[in-house]
């Protein structure tokens, strides 16, 4: 067990590692500033999340005395234990860059400005403000003894007051929450720059409008909840309700964890910690401001362009730069890649709006994960579906924390008169696949377009992604049987032309892959395998390229976060390297060396076993030189990154980039200026 458990580690802590490397980029002078005050706001938002789903989850299993380790050798308590000391350390880096990055904010004009700084008439005027644009919306909940205790918001900003009673038997504490439906950055009119004052300060000024009685002490402070459920708990009930019941509990779901700002040890905050029954390890105190996760938007509200990431290119692939339709195109041109945020999205959104114009487009059928607040995919869809075009639309509603807009899109197209499948009741379909039937000359004739990330037209900036259009016969047949097997329900295929589809067959042809490696180092033969992807944890994986690195294989591996491979220090032949940069690395590509003839896969799966064993998804090969040209470079360039990337050592930690000050090294900016160039096979090779 020991030996074992030195190839691994820890997951959790992986993932708490992960957050780290974002902050570092908020700590990077290179980065501009409001581009350091977005990786705070994404590293509390990544924390958030860590807590309602991981932290949450270490203490069912602490609480339920289930101490089995992980492959790492940690058992559940010492997990968290090393988890809160590494959480202590990140919230109070994010504290000091904060204050950081707004000094320097406020050196170029763009301040958050104390309510008690202000001018007595600004202040009088704010005081107006409160009144009619932020009093109406207001709730006070009242905590009176013996009564129910208030349902408070998870993630919302309350106030939480001791109050002076009014008369004989009112309540003694009460909570005024910060709405998150009204600005929280509030501007304040000045020549010299952009000024702001934060919601809940103008909200605790005033709050004694509220009770008339005035209160003794008043302690800002947020709440995060245990937002992971068991969805398969139930699966009688139709999944619409099941989903909607769910989504409503929530609001009652355990507290996991207490901020404030301010003292902890009062009389208002040991209330509040018996009250939610915390214990003291779960209760941080914030120095700074809540939230910071909502700080993302304050670089829009600020519109500061120079204080910003320049714009880099974003190309249109050269086999949709003329005009044409995009059906023809691919009917033309064989396979084509689409790369965002590199590529623009528009050619997936023109796909869809030509198919649901086109009088010989018969059918559209469609897998969504993750969509956009205002979708265009769904309108696209929605209109195909009312110009009587046959639509099948699989809406995954169980995509964590995106439930409830996959619910109304779900209706709307349903609306539209779309079949509309809301996934399955045991398995979340994860992968990313569209197929239109067409009539032709020859007879119906079918069209793919297979991606590793979500149809949401607003990630398609932020997030970088392959996919392929592609009308090859394999495919189709492929992603049509599988629409077949979703939508009927019929049990999982053993055998498929050129995909591979989990739970059923991903694990055993990335098994095989690898074990073909395997065999061909142990012969002297070239052996190698390069992957990327945004995770690495399933534990049978890990072994799987252990076996692969003692044999001789090469290994390269750019892993964007959660990274359980703990590579030997004598693996010199093995390189694993994160990449955290302006765009969120998501894709997924898989090369494996075959003896000199390299293959390459893109596929909607983690190597994590909910993605191999307990998800829907696929990989599917990429086989034409131009696009299997591109990914080699994207693979070369990410892994000879020495400005943003960082080596995973045999400790655990990551080395810092090796050339931080050279650009040119950049990889996400060479890859943005290769597909701006000619658009031809890179050149770029592996180091």
């Amino acid at each position: 067990m020991r030996r074992e458990a030195e190839e691994f580690i820890c997951r959790d802590l992986s993932w708490l590692d992960f957050d780290r490397r974002v902050l570092d980029e908020a700590a990077c002078a290179a980065n501009p500033l409001l581009e350091r005050l977005k990786f705070i706001a994404i590293s509390a938002n990544n924390l958030d999340e860590f807590f309602m789903v991981r932290i949450a989850g270490l203490h069912q299993l602490v609480q339920a005395r289930h101490e089995e380790p992980d492959p790492s050798g940690l058992r559940p308590s010492e997990q968290l234990r090393i988890a809160r000391r590494k959480i202590t350390l990140l919230c109070r880096r994010q504290e000091v860059l904060l204050g950081e990055v707004l000094g320097e904010l406020a050196g170029e004009g763009i301040s958050i400005v104390p309510l008690a700084s202000l001018p007595a008439k600004e202040r009088k005027r704010l005081a107006r403000y409160f009144r009619t644009e932020i009093l109406p919306v207001l709730t006070p909940l009242a905590a009176a003894e013996g009564s129910p205790f208030p349902c408070l918001n998870a993630g919302a900003i309350q106030l939480a007051l001791e109050l002076i009673p009014g008369y004989p038997g009112a309540p003694a504490h009460a909570f005024v929450e910060i709405p998150e439906v009204l600005p929280r950055f509030l501007p304040l009119p000045g020549e010299n720059g952009t000024r702001f004052l934060l919601l809940e300060e103008l909200v605790a000024a005033h709050v004694e409008e509220l009770f008339p009685a005035g209160c003794r002490t008043l302690l800002p402070c947020r709440i995060t909840r245990d937002m992971d459920f068991d969805l398969t708990e139930d699966c009688s009930e139709d999944q619409l309700q099941t989903i909607g019941r769910s989504l409503r509990l929530r609001k009652n779901r355990a507290p996991i964890r207490l901020e404030v700002q301010g003292e902890l040890n009062t009389s208002l905050g040991r209330w509040l910690r018996k009250k939610l029954e915390l214990p003291p390890e779960f209760c941080y105190r914030v120095a700074g401001p809540l939230a910071l996760a909502q700080f993302s938007a304050l670089p829009d509200l600020a519109g500061r362009a120079d204080l910003q990431d320049p714009d880099w290119p974003v190309t249109m692939p050269p086999e949709f730069s003329g005009g044409r339709p995009i059906l023809e195109t691919i009917r033309e041109k064989g396979s084509i890649l689409l790369a965002p945020p590199y590529h623009p999205f528009t050619p997936l959104l023109r796909l869809l709006n030509e198919a649901a114009d086109d009088p010989d487009v018969l059918a559209i059928k469609q897998t969504l994960y993750r969509v956009s607040g205002n979708s265009p995919v769904v309108a696209a869809l929605r209109r195909a579906a009312e110009n009587g075009k046959q639509v099948t639309v699989l809406v995954e509603l169980k995509a964590r924390f995106d439930e409830g807009n996959n619910i109304l899109w779900a209706q709307k197209l349903d609306h539209s008169g779309a079949h509309v499948i809301y996934g399955m009741a045991d398995l979340k379909v994860h992968c990313k696949a569209v197929l239109i039937i067409r009539r032709e000359a020859n007879g119906l004739h079918r069209y793919v377009h297979l991606a590793t990330g979500n149809y949401n037209d607003q990630t398609a900036r932020l997030y970088t992604d392959c996919g392929i259009f592609s009308d090859d016969s394999g495919l189709c047949t492929d992603v049509s049987d599988l629409f077949n097997l979703l939508t009927s329900g019929n049990a999982f295929r053993k055998e498929w032309r050129k995909c591979a589809v989990s739970p059923a067959t991903l694990r055993p042809a990335l098994e095989a892959l690898i074990r073909r490696e395997i065999r061909a180092a142990k012969a002297g033969r070239p052996a190698s395998i390069t992957a990327k992807m945004n995770s690495f944890s399933d534990s049978r994986m890990v072994r799987m390229i252990h076996r692969a690195a003692a044999a001789g294989v090469r290994i390269d591996l750019i892993v964007r976060g959660i990274c359980c491979y703990r590579p030997r220090p004598e693996e010199k032949h093995v390189r694993i390297v994160s990449i955290v940069d302006r765009y969120l690395e998501h894709s997924r590509i898989f090369r494996f060396e075959n003896g000199g003839k390299p293959e390459y896969f893109l596929s909607s799966a983690d190597w994590m076993t909910r993605n191999l064993d307990r998800r829907v998804e696929l990989m599917f090969p990429a086989e034409t030189p131009r696009v299997r040209a591109a990914l080699e470079n994207i693979l070369a360039t990410e892994l000879q990154d020495r400005f943003k990337g960082r080596e995973l050592r045999a400790s655990g930690n990551y080395a810092a980039p090796r050339r931080p000050g050279d650009p040119t090294l950049r990889s996400q900016l060479r890859i943005a200026k290769w597909f701006a160039g000619s658009g031809d096979p890179g050149t770029a090779e592996r180091t």
